[in-house]
């Protein structure tokens, strides 16, 4: 076990006096707290405050967070105490307004807390839309993906140093692991700009391990370490003094093979790839420290004083605590219990793979090396069979291939190395050749299968598509790259599609291949699904990844402002009603299809089933386009995802209102149909919410937003930016409860209201759910063609009619944060220059809006105006109602009157 007291080079106070300065404006009334200033708060509150080096500006706003949101919550589910909530409070307000001045280990040693708890905290605090900003929320989930990461090496380190060393001294062993692992976290933070990289960061280690090992005394190293230091290592471990050290001649480091070799055996990892990051990053960490031609132990000293700037510039926390088992650091015990286990391999006749559970480099490791292997027969040039489909075309084109694989080569190692560190080009070439292989493997079997089913071999259209290369291209290297970082996806493949900041990307997760290729999410989405069918090899894991990149392009991604899926919805509208991207009569037919990649590329340009032997020509003038298959495929996707988010979400909210399910969904379909511009930039589950409530609304269930997102948090994949941050208008963003009121309300209001009128539009029909887009289901009845068995669906309650009367559509009475919340909406409302860039109609832009006025006086309309079509009819029917209540009472009133002149 590691060494569980540390010497005093870094003591508490000490340490807490590191960084006093603070960088909050530079108003000396800022710079220091007055706490003369605060005697409307709690004393304690503000001599954490004081204690923390927090300015009067964010004293002030943390304690309106305090009173406002985290006072009132329910102590039952606060398991913290005052004083830690009050930190937290205090961080969000100094990450808001950037004051913050202590590093985040200081901080966590004021409160009491370690970065778990902190974590935690945070997130049972984040009980509104507003509580936790979308920067503080980001700057919390570095951090703890952070330590995460860090957590999982130092555990690997912990191992690996006890099969190695056998140093019976205490001191001296507690020295080797300090000076080893400050040297692997000093080259990480230096030279590694995605710290999070599990992979890279392990492969670094290993690099450290190796220059620390070949510098102990053999003897007192384990088998099989002892035996793989070769006989040219360097001289014991003596220490270079600093005198001496200036005047050492330095030379290249020399590395031992056999040793690193050693190394990556026992920790699974390549060979080639620890090499390449030995000879580039970490050759140039020790160039940098002065340290490539010492003989000896670096000095502790140096290393930790150069940690000690590091550490204190990113304000970050201390990972050099992890050594002494700091509380700061202290793990959940789920973590602590994870155990390496070799997966077991299935018995004869079992279909199902039991997952097993691997430490989490054991698994990056062993998915890198099955990647390896399913590529060994793969080159990342033309095989000669797919030579012979390039020249069967009719345009060769085998030069325009070459020059754009060879092209996105170079900007690919190029952002690569931007993204995980600038010695890094040489991993980018690797995982990029990596790329290349499966890129042409798939695209030989894709042919393959083509040529089967048309019985042609001339693909010249499908192989001249620029956008059918670049995006098998992508999807190639978007397995690469989820196999060494994990299948992740970035902020749910939601957060930089409404305009981010332009600091260079750190994360290679989804969709940041999209962005490297400047490739569009709806070209992306034509080839999921073709190359996962022709790459047997891949694994479910993997497999799934790819169908989760294929939901963020549907729910999102392919709704950016500028992509090609609005001028197919375009063209589609002014084909007339009759040419919808999907009629809403298919929505309970199986999602059953045989289209391809050359369908969805060459789509609409050529009809759904072309002549073999020709090239297809565009359809002449007056003739009417055909239909586009990769539109109609991806609305037929979209509509069965939404309703099966929709229909999750509803079971965790209003399940003992079923008979609201199916009218949700048709208000959900309908604006998916034809408002569809109401997604430009935005998010599919905006829509879901705000359709549940205005529902909810007119049917008179009381549902408040703070509900529904407090499920939707709850949900697998979620992002709070979703919620947290909804495109209003051009460049403006707020909360998913202003979208509503002055976005998707004001949009369908006179929609909506349909639904409490005694004839209700008709419902639209549940899309038939299948078990797997990726597999035939449901069955296909044998010699038929159009007939499938699937499950019975149980009946649909039909709507209850309700009393023909207005409702109240805006969303007002819920705490949201602070009590001006409605008023800064009406002054958005009543500002004369509302004016939408883009018009939600296609159109011109809309009339200014009037005062909100929240239905005071009885009137349907947010902005005061008269309905129009059904809403008019209610009107009028309630006008009825109310005259014959008025002559029924008159003539009961006439009647007594009567009886009391009658003798």
């Amino acid at each position: 076990m590691p060494p569980k007291k540390r010497s005093s080079g870094t003591p508490q106070k000490k340490e807490l006096k590191g960084n006093m300065k603070s960088e909050s404006p530079d108003s000396s009334e800022n710079a220091v707290l007055s706490p003369e200033r605060h005697k409307d708060k709690e004393s304690e509150f503000v001599s954490l405050s004081e204690e923390l080096q927090a300015t009067n500006p964010i004293c002030d706003h943390a304690w309106k967070i305090w009173e406002r949101e985290i006072r009132p919550m329910d102590k039952a589910n606060m398991p913290y105490s005052n004083r830690q909530q009050w930190g937290a409070c205090l961080f969000i307000a100094g990450m808001e307004l950037e004051g913050i001045s202590l590093t985040f280990t200081q901080f966590l040693k004021v409160v009491g807390l370690s970065v778990k708890q902190f974590v935690s905290l945070v997130r049972k605090m984040d009980v509104n839309v507003d509580t936790i900003s979308p920067k503080v929320n980001a700057a919390v989930t570095r951090l703890e993906k952070k330590y995460d990461v860090n957590l999982v090496l130092y555990q690997k380190f912990v191992k690996t140093c006890e099969k190695i060393f056998a140093e019976p001294d205490i001191a001296k062993r507690k020295t080797l692991w300090e000076s080893s692992w400050t040297m692997f976290l000093l080259a990480k933070g230096m030279f590694l700009q995605m710290e999070d990289d599990l992979v890279i960061a392990f492969q670094l280690l290993l690099c450290v391990l190796e220059f620390f090992t070949k510098r102990f005394t053999p003897s007192l190293l384990q088998s099989p370490y002892k035996s793989a230091v070769s006989s040219s290592t360097l001289s014991p471990p003596t220490r270079t003094s600093r005198r001496n050290q200036g005047k050492t001649k330095p030379r290249p480091p020399e590395m031992d093979m056999q040793l690193l070799e050693t190394l990556c055996k026992e920790g699974d990892c390549s060979v080639d790839e620890v090499k390449n990051v030995y000879q580039t990053t970490f050759c140039a960490f020790l160039d940098s420290m002065g340290l490539s031609g010492l003989q000896g132990l670096p000095p502790m000293e140096t290393l930790s004083k150069q940690y000690e700037e590091l550490y204190h510039k990113n304000k970050d926390f201390d990972a050099r605590l992890f050594l002494v088992d700091d509380e700061t650091l202290s793990p959940n015990k789920i973590e602590v219990s994870k155990v390496e286990v070799t997966p077991r391999k299935n018995f004869p006749g079992e279909d199902v793979v039991i997952p097993v559970p691997q430490t989490p480099i054991r698994a990056a490791m062993n998915s890198i090396q099955q990647l390896r292997v399913d590529l060994t027969s793969a080159s990342d040039q033309p095989s000669s069979n797919l030579l012979v489909y390039y020249k069967n075309c009719t345009v060769d084109p085998s030069e325009e291939i070459r020059k754009r694989v060879e092209e996105l080569g170079q900007v690919f190692i190029q952002r690569f190395a931007q993204a995980v560190g600038q010695h890094c080009e040489g991993l980018g070439r690797k995982r990029f050749n990596l790329g290349a292989q499966l890129y042409y493997k798939v695209m030989e079997s894709m042919l393959k299968s083509e040529e089967k089913r048309l019985s042609v071999q001339n693909f010249s259209k499908l192989l001249n598509n620029a956008a059918f290369h670049t995006s098998l291209l992508a999807c190639a290297l978007e397995v690469v790259l989820a196999t060494y970082v994990g299948n992740s996806l970035k902020n749910g493949g939601f957060g930089r599609s409404s305009g981010a900041s332009d600091s260079v990307e750190t994360d290679l997760c989804f969709p940041w291949i999209l962005d490297v290729f400047q490739l569009p999410a709806f070209d992306f989405y034509k080839v999921i699904e073709s190359f996962i069918k022709a790459e047997p090899t891949l694994k479910h894991d993997m497999m799934k990844h790819l169908e989760q990149c294929e939901h963020v392009i549907m729910e999102s991604l392919a709704w950016r402002a500028d992509s090609p899926l609005f001028d197919l919805l375009r063209q589609a509208c002014e084909e007339g009603p009759g040419e919808q991207a999907e009629p809403p009569a298919t929505l309970n037919q199986p999602l059953h299809h045989n289209h391809t990649a050359a369908d969805l590329y060459l789509s609409p340009v050529r009809p759904s089933r072309p002549p073999p032997s020709t090239e297809v020509e565009p359809p002449t003038p007056g003739t009417k386009a055909p239909r586009s298959n990769s539109l109609s495929l991806f609305y037929k996707k979209l509509y069965r995802m939404a309703y099966l988010r929709l229909k999750t979400l509803f079971s965790h909210l209003l399940t003992s209102h079923p008979e609201l399910e199916p009218i949700i969904w048709t208000l959900l379909q309908h604006t998916l149909q034809n408002e569809y511009e109401l997604m430009r930039d935005r998010h599919l589950d905006q829509l879901i919410m705000s359709a549940m409530y205005a529902i909810c609304k007119v049917k008179n269930v009381d549902l408040r937003f703070k509900t529904i997102v407090t499920a939707y948090k709850e949900l697998p994949n979620t992002n709070q930016e979703t919620f947290k941050r909804v495109l209003i208008r051009e460049g403006q963003y707020d909360s998913i409860i202003v979208f509503y009121n002055l976005v998707f309300m004001q949009k369908l209001k006179t929609n909506i209201l349909q639904y409490s009128s005694p004839r209700p539009p008709p419902l639209s029909p549940i899309p038939h759910i299948p078990c797997s887009p990726y597999k035939n289901s449901p069955l296909r009845v044998p010699g038929s063609n159009n007939v499938y068995v699937s499950p019975l669906k149980s009946s649909r309650m039909s709507p209850v009619v309700m009393t023909p009367r207005s409702r109240i559509l805006i969303s007002i009475g819920e705490s949201f944060g602070s009590a001006d919340k409605f008023q800064k909406i009406n002054q958005m409302v009543s500002s004369t220059d509302w004016s939408l860039k883009r018009s939600l109609d296609g159109g011109s832009a809309p009339k200014p809006l009037k005062r909100l006025r929240f239905d005071m006086d009885g009137q349907d309309e947010a902005d005061g105006s008269k309905s129009s079509g059904e809403s008019t009819l209610i009107q009028k029917l309630a006008e009825m109602n109310s005259t014959r209540t008025r002559m029924q009472e008159q003539k009961l009133k006439e009647e007594s009157v009567k009886e009391h002149l009658e003798p």
